[in-house]
């Protein structure tokens, strides 16, 4: 039922003039189910309210709440037709009334971790694309049937929402950025194991797949206790986003995964100093794939000391100054970050060596990005001693990757299950750092462990066997002809 909402909702955006892509699709259906949900979220409060004896003060005016502009219903629960805007109406209330109000409460808020300053900041960097009024009529009775209320419907919501996550990635421009494949980030979680108490950080949260998943982690694991359950809403996931549409997603898809108030922060991570982080910024687990190959500018560059135009090699600055001393971090990077021999990347394998245990490189097959053809590694590390050995894992799931040969959960048991042991296999090995040249502390992945392949026989050798065929053949055949 959900599945078939979703589509008819995407079908309805196809035909609208406004929405041309996958990632429009996504982005205008993520500021109508958002506001769907907040009215089932103000409504569950007020009912518990209700229930202490108390009154419930709404976030928002009578005016803004959906059954009064969205749908305003009849005595018999359905649509009233005589209230109800659409066309030209509806499309001028939106954009001339809602989405000003909404954004409002960006200044009114105390603070950003309140579900009102995340109101103000989705419609601040939001626009509604739809320019069809009755199309998105029909939109919002669709999202209107959709149930937020049980964890039951949620779960489900939030696997259909991370489908289309997915299938923005899959549509090519910059949707793959989002999406990091979700198997790949239970194997790091599961690798990292973070614990109740623990604070987990990603500065590049794009659709903040790797908090939703370490919240799914940690949820199954912990006892469900009041206490535990207002820790992991409230003091556990942290997260910075850049891009408009990505911190949008990023919001909803947690809201989906039970967080009510997200903590996380639109801005660019890059843009700050990273010699102001103090103790208080720093985080025990930091799980992330940051966005490579970007140009970024000298004077972002000037907030770093080793001064590199690649984006990811600044992030990977940011990380080891955020990482608490033994916090534990799984990042994913271009394959070419081991082995690159400029001044840039040589200083930062040193740092991150000299500063900490990078235990476990695992490197990941072409194809494991859809739409992106870099050959990435993850590098798993723990800060505060100095790395003496390092583990490899070379992932090889036997088929060529893709579309319809996408990475799954079983492609990566092996590797987790000798994560813990770091054995020497065809697929894994160990180096000593020792043993590393320190003029370029290259890191680059050489499996000694390949079995060696036959060399290739000469043309007289094949040419000698397929004689050597004929001649049994011909004599099988005299047999055969014998007896008969």
């Amino acid at each position: 039922m959900f599945e078939q909402t979703f589509k008819n909702i995407d079908d309805l955006l196809f035909k609208d003039a406004g929405a041309d892509s996958e990632l429009d699709y996504i982005g205008q259906t993520s500021w109508i189910m958002f506001l769907r949900y907040l009215d089932d979220l103000e409504k569950d409060k007020a009912d518990e309210a209700a229930l202490q004896g108390n009154e419930y003060s709404f976030i928002l005016d009578e005016k803004f709440r959906w059954n009064n502009w969205a749908m305003p219903k009849d005595a018999q629960g359905n649509l009233d037709h005589h209230i109800a805007l659409t066309g030209t109406d509806l499309i001028q209330f939106v954009d001339g009334e809602l989405y000003p109000y909404m954004a409002s409460f960006k200044q009114k808020a105390d603070n950003p971790q309140t579900i009102e300053y995340k109101i103000g900041e989705i419609f601040s960097e939001l626009k509604n694309k739809i320019q069809s009024g009755y199309i998105l009529r029909e939109i919002l009775g669709y999202v209107d049937e959709l149930p937020f209320r049980s964890t039951k419907d949620k779960h489900q919501l939030s696997h259909l929402y991370e489908t289309k996550i997915k299938n923005m990635g899959n549509a090519g421009r910059n949707g793959g950025q989002y999406y990091t494949p979700r198997p790949l980030i239970r194997a790091m979680i599961e690798v990292v194991n973070p614990q109740m108490g623990e604070k987990i950080y990603d500065a590049a949260a794009g659709s903040c797949g790797f908090l939703c998943e370490a919240y799914d982690y940690m949820y199954k694991r912990m006892d469900k206790t009041t206490s535990n359950l207002k820790t992991l809403q409230e003091d556990t996931f942290y997260g910075k986003e850049k891009k408009n549409l990505a911190y949008v997603i990023g919001i909803m898809n947690m809201i989906l995964h039970g967080i009510e108030a997200p903590n996380i922060i639109h801005t660019n991570t890059l843009g700050e100093n990273i010699r102001d982080i103090q103790e208080k910024n720093r985080y025990n687990v930091i799980l992330a794939n940051p966005p490579f190959g970007g140009k970024e500018r000298k004077e972002v560059q000037q907030n770093f000391d080793i001064k590199t135009g690649e984006t990811a090699f600044l992030f990977l600055q940011h990380f080891l100054k955020s990482l608490k001393t033994g916090g534990r971090a799984a990042i994913v990077i271009k394959n070419t970050f081991l082995s690159n021999t400029d001044n840039a990347s040589i200083a930062l394998r040193k740092q991150l060596l000299e500063s900490c245990n990078l235990h476990t490189i695992l490197d990941m097959p072409s194809g494991t990005f859809l739409g992106a053809g870099v050959k990435t590694v993850v590098l798993f590390f723990q800060k505060g001693e100095p790395t003496k050995n390092i583990w490899y894992y070379q992932l090889d799931p036997g088929r060529n990757m893709g579309k319809t040969n996408p990475l799954n959960d079983d492609d990566l048991k092996e590797f987790v299950s000798l994560q813990a042991t770091k054995p020497e296999t065809e697929k894994s090995w160990n180096i000593k750092v020792a043993e590393i040249a320190e003029t370029t502390f290259d890191l680059s992945v050489k499996n000694p462990n390949t079995p060696e392949e036959a060399p290739l026989r000469s043309p007289e050798t094949i040419l000698a066997e397929m004689q050597r065929l004929d001649r049994e053949t011909s004599t099988l055949l005299e047999s055969v002809k014998e007896l008969i």
